[in-house]
């Protein structure tokens, strides 16, 4: 056997190579095509699960978030709560600070918003309590993300672990103060109705168009401000934002002061202009989400709108597709997995190419 046949009898069937550049249609093109995959992947689970055609699943689907105004109003005030929470951890994320307490700074947040309806509601004119119920749930998710933020500053802590802890924590404190508050051995509190934000239009569209706000003067922050260009610095290298000057301890405490300022935010949101309470699942799990909202959106404020929308919408579609169908609550999370994981996918080959073994027929004739 020659040399040349020993090499192409130990030549791999499939191999890989890593893409240098590659195009941005090509990108695109690869996740969209990810995403109808994923569609019709679902299709074909639900009608295994349910019987239910593709056809009429993918109706209901749309009918989930289209069907009734309200329907279409409560889906955008989701998609601004998940991408607000998105959004806080986005300048974390991008210094390479893993803030996985969203959650627990959204619950603070929200908290302290509930105290102040609970303890001051009665005593204060609405337009000062107001301010003092955003004052206070701002500062409480400010605080909360600030703890962690001085442990990894001075001492160098695992955020990931010291973040995630956190969440407990304020899970056990809703519980105990819902129970305080509710006075009856439960933790369902009162619904404060007559001290929650003020509507304009209807319920949903000033908290919409806080969010709508803050999504654009957060890509205005991070992309043109001088507390952008260091907090990227600082994610690519804290050895070299010292060189260059940069104080990296200041620059990590400010920046999950902004991140839990901005969950705080979410929290308020949540229970001063949704359910007017609070207890330990009002958060509903968006800060776990929102990290990967963010991730899937590149840390970039105007893509993750497309990313949480897209959640959103399954979330939202699969609940009503598993509500019509009498399928299992858990519907909507794996149509949302389903998803994910498809996407996720879709990077393995943007990243890389795949390459088959061509055979050589003229050598192979000999």
């Amino acid at each position: 056997m020659t040399q040349r046949q020993n090499a192409t009898k130990r030549e791999p069937l499939v191999h890989l190579t890593k893409r240098a550049t590659i195009p941005a249609w090509a990108s695109v093109g690869i996740r969209a095509g990810a995403v109808v995959l994923a569609f019709l992947f679902c299709a074909v689970f639900v009608a295994a699960v349910t019987g239910c055609s593709p056809i009429r699943f993918f109706s209901l689907l749309v009918d989930g978030i289209l069907g009734t105004e309200r329907r279409v109003w409560t889906t955008l005030f989701d998609l601004a709560i998940l991408l607000c929470i998105s959004l806080a951890l986005t300048p974390a994320f991008r210094m390479r600070f893993w803030n996985c307490g969203g959650q627990g700074q959204t619950l603070m947040g929200g908290l302290a918003c509930a105290a102040v309806m609970f303890y001051l509601g009665p005593k204060l004119p609405l337009g000062v309590l107001f301010v003092v119920m955003t004052v206070a749930s701002v500062l409480a998710g400010a605080l909360w993300a600030l703890v962690p933020a001085i442990f990894k500053a001075k001492w160098n802590t695992n955020e990931t672990l010291f973040t995630l802890m956190m969440n407990y924590v304020a899970i056990q404190l809703v519980i105990f103060m819902t129970k305080i508050w509710a006075g009856n051995g439960t933790t369902t509190m009162k619904v404060m109705d007559e001290y929650g934000l003020p509507d304009i239009g209807n319920r949903y569209l000033l908290r919409i168009i806080v969010v709508t706000v803050l999504t654009v003067l957060m890509y205005i922050y991070l992309n043109y401000s001088k507390h952008g260009y260091e907090i990227s610095v600082v994610g690519e290298s804290e050895n070299t934002a010292r060189y260059v000057g940069i104080d990296v301890k200041r620059v990590i405490i400010r920046t999950l002061l902004l991140s839990g300022a901005i969950c705080g935010l979410a929290g308020l949101l949540l229970v001063g202009g949704g359910s007017h309470a609070i207890n330990e699942s009002t958060e509903g799990s968006r800060g776990f989400t929102a990290i990967m909202v963010s991730w899937l959106g590149k840390f970039n404020p105007l893509y993750m709108v497309l990313t949480s929308f897209l959640i959103t919408f399954l979330n939202k579609g699969g609940g009503h597709v598993a509500s019509m169908l009498g399928a299992s609550d858990t519907v909507p999370q794996i149509i949302t997995g389903i998803m994910l994981l498809f996407i996720i996918g879709s990077e393995f080959f943007i990243r890389y190419q795949v390459h088959f073994r061509t055979r050589n027929h003229k050598e192979a004739d000999r």
